[in-house]
């Protein structure tokens, strides 16, 4: 066993790949690099892997596309960059994919897609559902329509949060530089590397640098984005895109780059990040039968086992579960607003169609979005 072996392990990867390495430091996208990255992730998914990419570079892309000579400041000119350089990143990533017989799927989010709990549970399902299909989903922000975005976003952060929503076990953040190091290494190319550390050591606030011009992912965003990931239990390897195969060598549980670990096992992790967003937002009142098979089955809650509705709330608000006697027994992210919960509570799942007029999800609250307490 390495002393890697939890990322050799790894089943569920998110891969980020940052602007400077796949346009050259600026100079129009490097087809060589795309296929390089496109092989590795491609030999991940033969042994049995299933791969998130977030990718940067429609920006830069669309600046040598334009012809333009330096990153425009206007906030137009950026969306304007970001549609016509798009295009191009993900027709070279779908060149790349077929020719291993891949099939991709663009998807572009905004910040709110992954934090608004409505919009959480459709990106989650989406998600869900193109890896268990056997496609490898491209991620990027949606710079084009949303302006605070390409001011403040970043592809760490949002990679950081696809590993959440995704339940991923390590995210790769592929950058320029070697990894996490003391000091900035473009200032002090003696900088030394550090190996791996807990990602919650305060230490590394100091270490983080800032960003180059091409990209915002500095080491700040960087370590942001890690202590993210880790809320839903996900491992951080921060590593040098330009050395061949790296990826390979992560999976092998190689000690490259920098592994910022996290002490909470997954399940563990998400339970308290659930359990942690807020207030309910509603009350549930469960049958005997519904809250023993919750408890004893790990299984989802179905309109079926409810017996009563308080609150208004909406899809994806939070929700708590009670007993007959008060007991507070589970709380989690709710498919149904209160009016369609009322109206399809004590029913089975087979009737929600018939009684809602469309079909919906059969779970009122499916079982990864549900945390007993």
């Amino acid at each position: 066993m390495t002393e890697r072996a939890e990322i050799a392990s790894a089943r569920r990867w998110v891969v980020k790949v940052g602007s400077a390495l796949l346009t050259d430091d600026g100079r129009g996208l490097d087809v060589d690099v795309i296929s390089a990255l496109v092989k590795q992730l491609a030999q991940l998914r033969e042994s049995g892997c299933e791969v998130v990419l977030v990718s940067s570079g429609a920006v830069a892309a669309g600046i040598v596309r334009l012809s333009w000579d330096v990153r425009p400041q206007l906030i137009h000119e950026l969306q304007a960059a970001a549609a016509v350089g798009q295009s191009a990143l993900i027709q070279s990533y779908e060149t790349a994919f077929k020719r291993y017989g891949v099939a991709t799927a663009q998807i572009l989010l905004v910040h709110d897609d992954v934090v608004a709990r409505d919009r959480y549970l459709n990106a989650r399902r989406t998600l869900q559902t193109l890896l268990n299909l056997g496609v490898v989903p491209i991620v990027n922000e949606n710079d084009t329509v949303v302006t605070e975005e390409i001011r403040f976003g970043d592809n760490d952060t949002l990679a950081a949060l696809v590993a959440n929503l995704i339940d991923a076990d390590v995210l790769v953040l592929l950058t320029d530089q070697e990894g996490f190091c003391e000091e900035d290494p473009r200032r002090n190319p003696a900088a030394k590397l550090i190996e791996s550390c807990d990602v919650d050591d305060v230490r590394l606030d100091d270490m983080a640098g800032e960003g180059g011009i091409l990209g915002r992912g500095g080491m700040v965003t960087k370590l942001r984005a890690a202590r993210l990931a880790a809320r839903s239990g996900t491992e951080t390897v921060i590593a040098s895109g330009r050395v061949d195969n790296i990826l390979n060598s992560v999976a092998a549980g190689a000690n490259v780059g920098t592994w910022l670990k996290t002490d909470k096992r997954p399940h563990n992790a998400r339970k308290q990040w659930l359990a942690g967003m807020e207030q309910p937002s509603g009350r549930l009142e469960l049958d005997d039968d519904a809250v023993r098979v919750l408890i004893e089955s790990d299984s989802s809650l179905l309109s079926a086992g409810v017996c009563s509705v308080q609150g208004d709330f909406a899809r994806g608000d939070m929700v708590s579960c009670h007993d007959f006697q008060g007991r507070e027994v589970a709380r989690g992210l709710v498919n149904y607003s209160a009016v369609e919960t009322l109206l399809i509570m004590g029913l089975p799942s087979s009737d929600i169609e018939s009684t809602l007029g469309y079909r919906g999800d059969e779970e009122l609250i499916r079982r990864d979005n549900l945390v007993l307490l």
